[in-house]
């Protein structure tokens, strides 16, 4: 009888009343919408999806998104022996503390420049210091036009990547911090994003307009996250090989 409580409690009308939607109106997970990614070619997404795992501890999302673009460019190696790059030795890989201590668990996170100076940290340790990184960090709705244009040059081939850091609440209505994920597709004609979530104890990849986008690239990061307060978002791109 002890266990009867709590069962109708959770189906009672209040308590499904309080509970909040998994989304906010400003994401839509892929599960309710994929024909784009069925009727295009989407080369970003089926090229980079299969290697976008869960971050590692709640602070590694900056760690989890770099593995995903390597492995993503480099493809599946081909032999048996040939293990996938995991988070964990990405991170033993570059040898850089500093990175190792702010995605453990309890840590600080990254700042946007540290997310692009990891990055190219990680390409040069991976044996791929020929790709240029280069970001775009917005600072108003002016910029919209450049983003577009880096998401359009991102879409046209999986031989780049794009890392996003952005507010998540702002996408997802819910947690109110910094996040970072890898773009897997742009719709140009919806204008729209798909972000590969890395955050997988909470959520799948999912849709969202690129003025939500914008919001949450240029939202101040709030007091409540210490040494990230005030950091904004941004784009940073791994380019295609030089020469």
């Amino acid at each position: 009888m002890r266990l009867l409580l709590p069962l109708l409690l959770a189906a009672s009308p209040l308590a499904a009343q309080d509970a909040q939607p998994k989304l906010g109106p400003n994401a839509v997970p892929i599960t309710a919408d994929n024909a784009w990614l069925r009727d295009t070619p989407a080369p970003d997404y089926w090229a980079f999806a299969p290697f976008v795992k869960p971050q590692f501890t709640t602070s590694a999302c900056s760690i989890a998104t770099v593995t995903a673009a390597l492995n993503g460019l480099t493809g599946l190696l081909p032999h048996a022996e040939d293990q996938v790059m995991t988070q964990q030795a990405l991170l033993a890989q570059t040898g850089d503390p500093t990175w190792a201590a702010l995605s453990a668990e309890g840590g600080d996170g990254v700042t946007f420049q540290q997310l692009a100076d990891f990055t190219a940290l990680a390409l040069a340790a991976d044996g791929l210091a020929d790709r240029i990184v280069t970001v775009l960090q917005p600072t108003d709705d002016a910029a919209i036009e450049d983003v577009r244009a880096m998401l359009a040059e991102n879409e046209a081939t999986a031989d780049n990547a794009i890392l996003l850091y952005f507010n998540q609440g702002v996408v997802t209505g819910d947690w109110d911090g910094p996040h970072i994920s890898l773009i897997g597709a742009y719709d140009a004609e919806a204008d729209r994003v798909l972000i590969l979530e890395v955050d997988q104890e909470w959520y799948i990849p999912y849709w969202t307009p690129v003025p939500v986008l914008m919001e949450a690239m240029t939202k101040p990061t709030s007091a409540e996250h210490g040494p990230l307060e005030g950091e904004t978002g941004g784009l940073v791109m791994i380019g295609a090989p030089v020469g």
